[in-house]
């Protein structure tokens, strides 16, 4: 059963290496990610589960100990998706294991590396945008029932297009897109979640829609409540920061 969810946006800037000089443009977003982590080590789970977007190479499931690299983004600096005092957990020489990690769950992995993860074990899994929403919400299900205590940490962008400089130039329905999505993450609304416009959020470029989507699924009759924690749009891309308990 879902007992506790971190939603967390997933650029590659939130790490500061990577940001370089721009890095305390985003410090509150840190900050109120590392709140909201918080909220999942608080919950005392049995498993965390780390759900973010993929393209095909990196979909499906990553083990604990996976590695993920910024190196594509010009750094030098590697993770692995589950460390404690500063160590790497280290899962085998699995196919699996030795896949690297989408970048959204290397950030993730750094975030979790920041906050010393190690209150349950965890493992990661990468869905693609054009997973269907019946589907994603599917997968939620599944993912809540594999253990009495389960929480995710759902990274995922909202839209890249509120601003003229926007990965995806400026369109007009996007700040209203952010805005209601930003509403049900705040509310822990599921309904409003599970019904997120799939073509709309495609066209917006909202890397988040899908995973979103699978904590619906997963929070399903969990009575979870929800906190709003960041909201902005640097860049012109939008990024969300929330905690359900």
């Amino acid at each position: 059963m879902l007992v506790a969810a971190a939603v967390c946006p997933c650029p590659p800037l939130l790490v500061p290496q990577v940001a370089a000089g721009a890095a305390p443009e985003l410090d509150a977003a840190r900050a109120a990610c590392t709140d909201a982590i918080g909220v999942l080590a608080a919950a005392r789970v049995d498993r965390l589960i780390v759900i973010g977007p993929a393209e095909q190479n990196g979909r499906g499931p990553h083990p604990q100990g996976a590695r993920g690299s910024f190196r594509g983004f010009g750094v030098d600096l590697d993770v692995r998706l589950g460390r404690s005092g500063g160590m790497p957990r280290m899962t085998g020489g699995s196919d699996a294991a030795e896949r690297e990690l989408p970048p959204s769950l290397a950030v993730a992995a750094w975030l979790l590396d920041r906050t010393e993860w190690s209150a349950a074990p965890l493992e990661g899994l990468g869905v693609g945008e054009p997973l269907a929403a019946e589907r994603c919400i599917q997968v939620g299900g599944e993912i809540a029932a594999r253990a009495d205590r389960v929480a995710l940490l759902v990274m995922g962008d909202a839209s890249a297009c509120r601003t003229l400089k926007a990965p995806g130039y400026l369109d007009e329905r996007a700040a209203g897109f952010d805005a209601e999505a930003a509403r049900a993450l705040g509310a822990a609304d599921v309904d409003a979640l599970k019904t997120l416009d799939e073509e709309l959020a495609y066209e917006l470029k909202a890397a988040g829609r899908a995973p979103w989507q699978v904590l619906a699924g997963a929070a399903e009759g969990a009575g979870l409540s929800g906190e709003l924690l960041y909201e902005d749009a640097p860049y012109g891309v939008g990024y969300l920061v929330a905690a359900w308990s």
